[in-house]
């Protein structure tokens, strides 16, 4: 999401430069940091003959605006369960799912982490140029402003959500509520394929489930999977983003006038998904550190929380209605 349920409210976007400096940094940190992994490969990325990394031969660009250091912040690449594995920052959720046709990759995020993203991949000893697939959480830049980059560097089709392919095809000058903020804008990319309520996205054996979730964005996403681990077969629920950010109107919205109603069918269908292992596009939502930290102790499943799903979801949803309420209720007096 754009700026979503950090420690603060505050909303105002911040640049920052990272220096090519902090890119090797980063890189040089997560591959020195990941856990309980064994690479294949990393000399695409790593120069195994020296301590030098060796960044992507694309240019990056124009850098992000960064509100959170924790978006850029490395984090240990890890298994998750089955095929599916972690590969964000500590902020920002990134989300491997490997098969033997190819990968498939969920949100691009900052250009700023594309270094951090292709050495998380690399370190778990899978190939960055196998990603055949790039799926993302929703059309805000945080999770999809480095799509062009990541296609450029791994020719991997980009399938996007229907109401959200204008917003990303324009960089973000189409976002109901961001679009007038430079800040909040990232390079035009062109949607592969266009994604519908329901609709499957399969590679080799993987199938992943696109669950309109609206609200956030028009075309925000919640992807559903099953992996199997130790014999057991999980639901698997990422959610695209349940949040009202500071700003957002709920009522007598020009921009997006059934912005209530999309929430209120968002919760709906959050709650009607089984879920076992529970994620987010936020590192935040479940929890992700402590939880990580679990499973280093050897808890296998320690992102098996069905019970904390149910909780974010309603906890979400009532702070929804409290905004809706208040909003609602601000209107009146003023009328």
């Amino acid at each position: 999401m754009f700026r979503e349920h950090l420690a603060s409210d505050d909303n105002t976007p911040m640049c920052t430069l990272l220096g090519m400096k902090k890119i090797l940094l980063i890189a040089i940190f997560i591959m020195s940091s990941a856990e309980n992994v064994t690479p294949k490969s990393c000399s695409r990325f790593w120069d195994t003959s020296s301590t030098k990394p060796k960044l992507p031969a694309i240019s990056i660009g124009t850098v992000s605006p960064q509100s959170d250091p924790d978006w850029i912040e490395p984090f240990p690449p890890f298994k998750i369960a089955g095929n599916l594995y972690y590969v964000g920052s500590k902020g920002l959720a990134n989300y491997l799912i490997t098969t033997s046709q190819g990968h498939i990759l969920i949100n691009s995020d900052l250009e700023e982490n594309v270094p951090l993203l292709r050495a998380s991949v690399e370190r778990l000893g899978f190939k960055f140029t196998d990603i055949k697939i790039l799926l993302i959480s929703h059309a805000h830049w945080d999770h999809n402003a480095a799509s062009d980059t990541i296609m450029k560097l791994t020719g991997a089709k980009y399938m996007v959500m229907e109401a959200d392919v204008p917003v990303v095809e324009s960089g973000g000058k189409t976002d109901f509520q961001y679009g007038n903020v430079p800040a909040s804008l990232y390079k035009p990319t062109k949607v592969d394929r266009v994604l519908h309520d329901g609709d499957e996205v399969r590679l080799g054996s993987a199938v992943v489930v696109a669950h309109l979730t609206p609200g956030h964005t028009k075309g925000c996403t919640t992807w559903t999977t099953k992996v199997q681990e130790a014999g057991k077969t999980y639901n698997v629920v990422i959610i695209g983003s349940p949040n009202v950010n500071p700003g957002y109107r709920l009522v007598n919205n020009g921009a997006y006038p059934q912005i209530a109603a999309d929430y209120e069918k968002m919760f709906r269908v959050l709650k009607s998904l089984p879920c076992d292992i529970f994620l987010g596009a936020h590192g935040n939502y479940f929890d992700l550190q402590t939880k990580y930290a679990r499973l280093k102790d050897g808890a296998l499943e320690a992102f098996v929380d069905p019970e904390g799903y149910q909780k974010y979801v309603a906890d979400k949803e009532q702070a929804f209605k409290n905004e809706l309420a208040k909003q609602r209720a601000a209107l009146s007096r003023s009328q």
